[in-house]
C-alpha cells in the first residue's frame, strides 16, 4: 500500500486545503497550523533525562497567515508564516491529524 500523501496543497482564504491520495480533503486554518508547529522553537526540547527546555507559551495566532509553503522530501511540508516563523516540518501524519480536528 502506498503511503498517504497530499496530491494538491492550496492556500484558500485563511486555510490550507489539502487533497490526499486516498481522496479525502483537509482544511486547516492558519492559526491552527501555527499553534501546532512541531518546531523546537515552539515545543521546546527535552534532554536525555526528560527535562523540558524552551518552547513558547500558548498563544492566540488569529491573524497570522501562511505566506508560502514547500514540500520537504516525501514526508512533510514546511510553512512560512506572516509572523516570521518557518522552522517546523509538518509531517503528512500530523497534517492529516490536524485536518481531522473539529473546525
Amino acid at each position: 500500500m502506498e503511503a498517504l500523501h497530499p496530491l494538491d496543497v492550496q492556500l484558500i482564504g485563511s486555510e490550507v486545503a489539502l487533497r490526499w491520495s486516498d481522496g479525502r480533503e483537509s482544511f486547516i486554518t492558519y492559526a491552527t497550523l501555527r499553534a501546532a508547529s512541531p518546531s523546537a522553537e515552539v515545543r521546546g526540547e527535552r534532554d536525555i533525562f526528560g527535562h523540558q527546555y524552551g518552547g513558547e507559551a500558548p498563544q492566540d495566532f488569529r491573524g497570522v497567515e501562511v505566506t508560502s509553503w514547500e514540500q520537504v522530501g516525501n514526508y512533510a511540508i514546511r510553512f512560512d508564516f506572516s509572523d516570521g516563523h518557518n522552522t517546523g516540518l509538518y509531517s503528512y501524519e500530523l497534517l492529516r491529524k490536524l485536518g481531522d480536528l473539529p473546525a
